[in-house]
């Protein structure tokens, strides 16, 4: 599954924080030949049976919400029990049997617990040890929102009219609305679908379909192939008005866009970028795909949890994703559907082939597909430059780590709740950056060897931590266990500090110290930091950078030549750099020759720690000051979103932020002159990228040529609806809904109503919410509450009226809690509404959100930590940035 939230540790530009706090360290154990004897693992269902098999038929009635199932489960026995209790959640189950093999059937009594989502069947005598076949009968609801079986209704491409298309999400805890089952990922089965559905319409599964029967009523019954083993949350089902555009992707495996009918070329990008994922990851693993297809279906809608899910053969991704739309897909929405489903597919190895055990577990899911979809887009396509995406990634894991309410990897998890709550940039980001570093230290050749090792070892399996380290070493990585259980089980960074510099004969030599990084608890940090074994890559710019490993605390390191001396060379540690201020001039005058990772790392590293109270704020902007207007378009970009972040800070000092815009305006203006406001001819993405970033960075700033230009695209949609169309369509209608007038809102809101075009209505409803003009995105909020927007839109056009109206948003969703409610997937709703007001700047918000926490049940009220954690410090540090900015401004040569 893919997030879709990064917070930068740096920046005080509004973002919704999406991070969970479970702190304390995990234990557990398992056996994947046998679930039941799996002593330690955390559940809610008794270790005494395990499923081998379902056999599920299904009857949904899209246009009521509610399905008819029946379900079978073979199953084992292991020790004497007086019944048997399995998931089940929003079931309504009428008949149940248990029938042991060779036996009678035998009546059970039914008993449903909607506290621990679970239902007993209870025979007259005790179950002896041995297998048995549980049959059920029961009923279902279909949601309106991504959980279980949902429904997403959107505009017919070709018609306009409204049509309905089902799916099914499962992660984590879901699948138990869809039939009762053992739904925790180390009960692994085959599974066996059938669904009775209108005859005109596709239906899809993990599996191709192997048989259809036609049905009186114009019905027909679809059965799918038998699954491989695996988890009940990779389960899956859609039906709908679809089209398949396919390839062979190698011998014996078919890959596929499913999408609504009238997609037509608009899947033929992400079929052709999915095509070589399968080849590619097979021989990377050392395991060919199992499955003889590989869908990935393109659903309507959004939610407010992921973007996209792995479903064994049949990968769910929103349709804003995964289509190419000539009219409005962006540049950067282009590389979003690469790396998406780089991510995805790799799943279909890590995460599906080999399942963690328990949700503690999770970043062996999703930290390993984030660091495989930068790899393999790497491969793909390294004109995108997408190997620096990696430290925005981990900037963005520092943005949460750093504070007290971080969560090891590696966490604890008990409760629904919990395990909702561990899909955070720690999980991912955090994840993603120190697999990069263990990378960096095995050896590429050693690190893949060792993963082959563990997908041969353990597939169709469930594993731990553990069990990928070992393999590891076992390739050739001698003391690799040691550092990744110190960066997977403890919370928090490493703070790596250069207390002294001497340089002679063209030798280097540092004294270098290890600390901790905090930002709210900085005291307690310095009184008694916590070690790790840090790997560090030192270079000065000559020679071959020195490998050591800080351990202890304390070490000396040497390296040729006399600087400028990168203590993180390449950015594949997992720590922040503190350097000397004499060490800070010297990186300032070189930094326009760095490596472009370097340059992106050291910004990063020292507007945070200037922002922690580290060092002053000087330094950190003279080196963000000192990208050059011709550097990498990637940095560039980066560069040019720093300074706009900082330029949103001076809202209460209009001479210093006009100071600031002309002294952007003097560095990157240039650099889109030179680019032009159109797309050219051949040019590679990240200009393209740049040039959409610039444009609404400009416009933020109220740049008069971006505003006039803006506007002037605008006006000619009254007489041509395409009149705007292209890549860069969202990037100028965004700069008219920030300062839109209510003429403007208004045409805005007829555009959306009138567009034939899914994403496009989503894009433009959403947009109604951006405006400054409080009055207007008050309309929004009220406009979210109605049907005109959809179900799936109205939670992000709420998202985007609190991006600049934080304080009345968040009033707004708690006057009106439970229709907001319906709009959020489930596992959102107390992250959604906390993070409506973590872009407040009134520090009465943290007795708001301490006075919402009250009201939602204790293990579900983390995420409400991180934003009262957030706005804390934020009460502290944004006064003081905005007088290091101002300051830093003065001292600049007019």
């Amino acid at each position: 599954m893919r997030t879709l939230s990064l917070v930068s540790a740096h920046s005080f530009v509004s973002a919704m924080a999406l991070s969970i706090a479970a702190v304390s360290a995990p234990a557990f154990a398992q056996s994947s030949a046998n679930p039941s004897a799996a002593a330690g693992v955390h559940t809610d269902l008794p270790r005494v049976a395990h499923p081998s098999h379902y056999t599920i038929a299904i009857t949904p009635d899209a246009a009521n919400l509610k399905f008819s199932g029946q379900s079978s489960v073979d199953l084992e026995v292991t020790e004497a029990t007086p019944f048997l209790t399995l998931h089940a959640l929003d079931l309504n189950i009428s008949a149940a049997t248990l029938t042991p093999a060779g036996g009678t059937a035998m009546p059970v009594t039914i008993t449903m617990d909607a506290a621990s989502q679970t239902a007993r069947f209870t025979a007259a005598q005790p179950l002896a040890p041995g297998k048995y076949r549980l049959d059920t009968t029961y009923t279902g609801i279909i949601n309106t929102q991504a959980n279980g079986l949902f429904a997403l209704d959107y505009p017919d491409k070709i018609t306009g009219k409204d049509v309905r298309g089902l799916f099914t999400q499962f992660e984590a805890p879901d699948a138990r609305r869809f039939a009762p089952m053992f739904d925790e990922p180390i009960y692994k089965a085959t599974f066996d679908l059938s669904a009775v559905v209108p005859a005109a319409q596709m239906a899809i599964g993990n599996m191709p379909v192997a048989k259809e029967e036609p049905l009186d009523g114009g019905l027909k019954r679809v059965t799918f192939g038998t699954s491989p083993k695996m988890s009940s949350y990779l389960l899956f089902f859609s039906l709908g008005d679809f089209e398949r555009m396919a390839k062979e992707a190698a011998p014996g495996v078919q890959v596929g866009i499913v999408a609504p009918k009238g997609s037509g070329e608009q899947s033929r990008y992400a079929l052709n970028e999915l095509a070589p994922l399968v080849p590619y990851y097979a021989e990377y693993f050392g395991q060919p795909y199992p499955l003889p297809k590989l869908d990935n279906v393109a659903a309507p809608g959004q939610s407010q949890f992921f973007s996209a899910m792995e479903n064994w053969g049949a990968i769910l991704t929103f349709e804003r994703i995964l289509l190419v739309d000539p009219a409005i897909t962006s540049a950067a929405a282009r590389q979003n559907l690469v790396t998406t489903q780089a991510h995805e597919v790799a799943h279909q190895w890590f995460g599906n082939l080999v399942t963690m055990a328990w949700w503690e577990d999770l970043w062996l899911n999703e930290g390993f597909a984030s660091w495989m979809e930068t790899k393999a887009t790497a491969h793909f396509h390294p004109d995108w430059f997408p190997l620096l995406g990696r430290v925005n990634g981990r900037d963005a894991a520092m943005g949460l780590d750093g504070y007290k309410t971080t969560h090891p990897i590696v966490q604890e998890i008990k409760t629904v709740d919990e395990t909702n709550q561990a899909f955070d940039a720690i999980t991912y980001q955090k994840g993603e950056a120190v697999i990069s570093m263990l990378e960096a230290f095995a050896g590429e050749g050693v690190w893949r060897d060792g993963l082959r090792a563990y997908m041969r070892d353990h597939k169709f399996g469930n594993t731990q931590s553990k069990d990928l380290w070992q393999a590891v070493e076992k390739a050739g990585a001698p003391g690799l266990t040691a550092i990744a259980l110190d960066f997977t089980t403890k919370p928090g960074i490493p703070l790596v500090k250069v207390m002294g510099m001497t340089c002679k004969k063209g030798v280097a030599t540092l004294n270098l110290e290890q600390s901790e990084f905090s930002v709210d608890r900085k005291a307690e940090v310095a009184a008694k930091p916590q070690q790790w074994k840090v790997p560090l890559l030192v270079s000065s710019g000559s020679g071959e950078p020195v490998r050591t490993i800080l351990d202890g605390g304390k070490a000396t390191v040497s390296v040729n030549g006399c600087g400028p001396v990168v203590i993180n060379a390449g950015q594949l540690g997992y720590y922040r750099s503190l350097y000397t201020p004499k060490m800070l001039q010297s990186l300032k005058a070189a930094m326009p020759s760095l490596a472009p990772v370097d340059q992106m790392g050291l910004i990063a590293d020292n507007l945070a720690l200037s922002a922690s109270g580290y060092q002053p704020y000087g330094p950190a902007f003279d080196l963000l000051a000192a990208i050059p207007g011709n550097a990498n378009p990637v940095v560039l970009g980066n560069a040019f979103g720093d300074f706009v972040g900082a330029w949103r800070t001076l809202d209460k000092d209009a001479a210093a932020q006009k100071k600031l815009a002309a002294k952007v305006s003097a560095n990157y203006k240039p650099r889109l002159l030179s680019l032009g406001f159109e797309p050219k001819p051949g040019e590679s993405l990240p200009d393209a990228d740049l040039r959409s970033t610039l444009i609404a960075g400009f416009g933020t700033m109220g740049d008069a040529d971006v505003v006039a230009e803006a506007r002037r695209r605008f006006g000619q949609l009254a007489a041509n609806p395409k009149a705007m169309d292209g890549p860069l369509k969202t990037t100028w209608l965004n700069i008219i809904a920030r300062n839109a007038t209510k003429a403007e809102w208004d045409a805005i809101r007829d555009l959306a109503a009138a567009s034939n075009s899914g994403v496009e209505r989503q894009f433009l409803y959403t947009l109604l919410g951006r405006p400054v003009d409080a009055s207007l995105a008050k309309a929004a909020r009220d406009l979210a509450l109605t049907d005109a927007p959809g179900k799936t839109t109205s939670a992000a056009m709420i998202v985007a009226s609190a991006g600049l109206h934080a304080d009345e948003t968040y009033a707004f969703a708690l006057a009106n809690r439970a229709q907001i409610e319906a709009l959020v997937d489930a596992q959102s709703r107390v992250t959604f509404i906390a993070g409506l007001g973590s872009n407040s700047s009134d520090p009465a918000m943290i007795d708001k959100l301490n006075a919402f926490k009250a009201t939602v049940p204790a293990e579900a009220a983390r995420p409400v930590d991180r934003v009262i954690a957030v706005l804390t410090e934020k009460a502290k540090s944004r006064p003081l940035y905005a007088k290091g900015l101002s300051d830093w401004l003065a001292k600049l040569k007019k």
